[in-house]
């Protein structure tokens, strides 16, 4: 049913006479806002924000998403997603709408589908329960035409989400989702593309890219591939966000691929507190003379974790933090190697603090541009040569400190 047509002639959406500006593919109109009872829209499936949990469904329904047809029964499932999704942000909405009624107008397409407004769509859902005067929603109808082009759709969502100030207030796992759907798996949109869109620079969309494929490949590494809502329980946005520096300390592909699944199992056990201050641990002790052996040994753990993971009927958080995290056994293993490769890594660096000072100091006395000293006054150029003297009665020192340590070896 087109909203503005057999809507209007049913009396299930009345035309407000008003209007909002709204910029679509860079131009501007004023669209006429219409109060639209709820019962006539329904919830866009491919939002960022609702992709997430849909994973979650199809999980538990054989794969399967929910009928759209029963918008009632579709619309409470969504609904439902969006409640557990943040809740404090929405009883704020709630109440906000509660008190002063629907302040922002929402955007829907002449089908009922809601491009920009989902969660007023679901506050207003529960106020409608309890009062009638809830039943109605405030919302731009766009053109049916867009209904057709998913990437003009998807673009505009973008611009209405990320493109305005203030508006920003996703779940960085269900941004990631977003990215992998749109850019990776369904190439709806190129790179360029979404960097406009959304307001960003192409260098972060292309740094969002990489943590998306890096958060589809930890799914993959726990026999859960695009099981979205795992990432978002075990809230891994944070190391995901670290390990693109760690592997670019590796030296070939094979050791980025043992690193990369090394930090896997360390976010899967999450062996001491703060996960992410944890998995930073690694980058000095894959700077240190001590990360072959602790690449060695993490590998070993990480193929436990792949053990026990294969051997779970189906990988959930449940069963993560029950035979994994709660294996007090297997957390302090993971602790013990990560401390111990830690000291060797602070060790090391202790060790070759004096010659690294040393170089340091000579690639300081290098760079100086010795043609400056003809333009600086006289005194300045005394204090240069004090300072030289300085320098070369310390290098003097350091050196006879040098050979009789070399003496001492010698006799030993």
């Amino acid at each position: 049913m087109a909203l503005t047509k057999e809507g209007v002639a049913a009396k299930y959406v009345q035309d407000t006479g008003r209007v909002s500006k709204l910029t679509i593919d860079g131009v501007s109109n004023n669209y006429r806002v219409y109060r639209i009872k709820l019962d006539q829209l329904y919830y866009n499936a491919q939002n960022d924000r609702i992709a997430t949990w849909m994973s979650l469904y199809r999980k538990d329904h054989d794969g399967q998403a929910p009928d759209t047809s029963d918008r009632k029964a579709f619309n409470d499932i969504v609904g439902g997603f969006i409640e557990q999704s943040n809740p404090d942000a929405l009883k704020k909405t709630r109440n906000n709408i509660k008190l002063f009624g629907q302040e922002v107008t929402a955007i829907v397409l002449e089908d009922g589908l809601i491009i920009d407004g989902n969660r007023r769509f679901t506050c207003l859902r529960q106020l409608a329960q309890d009062d009638e005067k809830f039943n109605w929603i405030d919302a731009m109808v766009l053109p049916q035409e867009m209904a057709q082009d998913r990437r003009r759709i998807k673009k505009l969502e973008l611009a209405i989400q990320f493109g305005q100030e203030g508006k920003v207030d996703y779940n960085p796992i269900d941004r990631l989702v977003g990215i992998y759907n749109d850019i990776l798996k369904n190439r709806l949109l190129t790179t360029e593309e979404y960097a406009k869109s959304a307001n960003m620079t192409v260098r972060e969309v292309n740094s969002l890219v990489e943590q998306a494929n890096l958060m589809a490949q930890f799914l993959e590494f726990c026999n859960a591939p695009e099981q979205f809502f795992l990432a978002r329980d075990l809230e891994i946005s944070g190391p995901i966000m670290e390990i693109p520096r760690l592997l670019k300390k590796c030296s070939g592909d094979d050791e980025r691929e043992e690193v990369r699944n090394c930090i896997f199992a360390n976010m899967v056990v999450e062996p001491r507190g703060d996960i992410t201050r944890f998995v930073r641990r690694f980058k000095p002790v894959l700077e240190s003379p001590a990360a072959p052996d602790f690449i060695r040994k993490e590998t070993d753990l990480a193929a436990e974790v792949n053990d026990r993971l294969a051997e779970m009927p189906v990988v959930d958080t449940a069963g993560i933090r029950e035979h994994i995290r709660g294996d007090e056994k297997l957390v302090q293993q993971f602790n013990d190697v990560m401390d111990k490769a830690d000291t060797q890594a602070k060790a090391s660096k202790l060790l070759a603090a004096p010659a690294e000072n040393i170089l340091n100091a000579a690639h300081i006395l290098e760079s100086i541009d010795g043609t400056l000293f003809g333009r600086l006054p006289e005194d300045e150029r005394m204090r240069a040569l004090q300072g030289l003297d300085a320098v070369i009665d310390a290098v003097e020192g350091v050196r006879r400190a040098i050979e009789e340590a070399c003496g001492q070896g010698d006799e030993a």
